[in-house]
């Protein structure tokens, strides 16, 4: 099964289809420093482009993808950013949506925030699916339920081209954990700690972790503990001194890449573009259940 990612990023989604056992045979991206990264890990081409100006979809017809992937940005619909759906970015949905009906792959998968639920552009992409003969399957998953160490939820939309809606759900839903992954789960004493500090949003909120739970969301930002920073009831650590922030290596990690991923650009753009990354293993966790339907389907035939 061929797979094209869009919105590709470093490529989180297209390794989770890779180990899953599709064949990804390219990706696209339109951040350098993420196609930096992508290329330097990946065999198949990564195409610098950008999705909301395609007017020939031959760019992606041309790989006669069976499976089209992709998380169109989603800051517009984040809580950490304004939650405008009109700033721009949002409207990258739509250009998915657009791809997705001009191309007309078997499957497509597409990933984001939960907030997105909310929104008019997510009604108006879903509508395009519909009308363009897609069964629509959605559900949201936390990633620490599918194999991540990481309480983050997200939003898929899964469509299966002449198929009823939710057809997935079973598929989706089996494999899903009786419990949450934690970081010590996952890497054991890797890290060489039990407690760590991961800046708060707000100092209402705790802002030190133990290697004993899933970790919070990790995000395009990574700050260490200020000297000032005071001890928060939340805090697991009854004492403060020699916790530290993880590294980026870490974070990574607990985004679930391989220890041998590489690593290119600067701190800060790498630090970005690992937070906005789909987790491997959820991306794995999502292409193993549609691999799954396949599979049962041919039995059938």
């Amino acid at each position: 099964m061929k797979v094209i990612d869009l919105f590709s990023g470093c490529g989180g989604f297209t390794l989770g289809f890779q180990n899953a056992g599709f064949d990804v045979v390219a990706g696209f991206e339109n951040w350098q420093p993420a196609i930096d990264i992508y290329t330097i890990n990946f065999k198949h081409p990564v195409i610098n482009v950008d999705l909301s100006e395609i007017t020939d979809y031959n760019i992606f017809s041309r790989y006669n993808p069976d499976v089209i992937i992709g998380g169109p940005p989603c800051q517009d619909f984040s809580s950490a950013g304004k939650r405008n759906e009109n700033n721009g970015r949002g409207d990258l949905t739509v250009s998915f949506a657009e791809i997705i009906i001009n191309v007309l792959p078997k499957w497509f998968v597409m990933e984001n925030v939960e907030r997105i639920l909310k929104t008019q552009i997510l009604k108006t992409a879903k509508n395009l699916f519909k009308l363009n003969g897609y069964g629509l399957t959605e559900i949201i998953l936390d990633a620490s339920y599918c194999g991540v160490p990481q309480a983050r939820k997200r939003y898929f939309l899964i469509g299966l081209l002449n198929e009823e809606d939710d057809c997935m759900l079973y598929y989706l839903k089996k494999n899903i954990a009786q419990k949450k992954m934690t970081i010590y789960d996952y890497l054991g004493n890797l890290l060489g700690l039990e407690y760590y500090y991961r800046h708060p949003r707000s100092y209402a909120r705790r802002g030190v972790f133990s290697i004993h739970e899933s970790s919070p969301v990790i995000r395009g930002v990574n700050r260490p503990m200020p000297k000032g920073y005071s001890r928060h009831e939340g805090d697991p650590a009854e004492c403060l001194d020699n916790i530290r922030h993880l590294t980026t290596k870490e974070r990574s990690l607990i985004q679930t890449f391989p220890d041998d991923f590489k690593w290119s650009g600067s701190k800060t753009e790498q630090e970005q573009i690992i937070g906005n990354a789909v987790p491997v293993n959820l991306a794995a966790f999502v292409g193993n259940a549609v691999m799954d339907y396949i599979q049962d389907s041919e039995k059938v035939v």
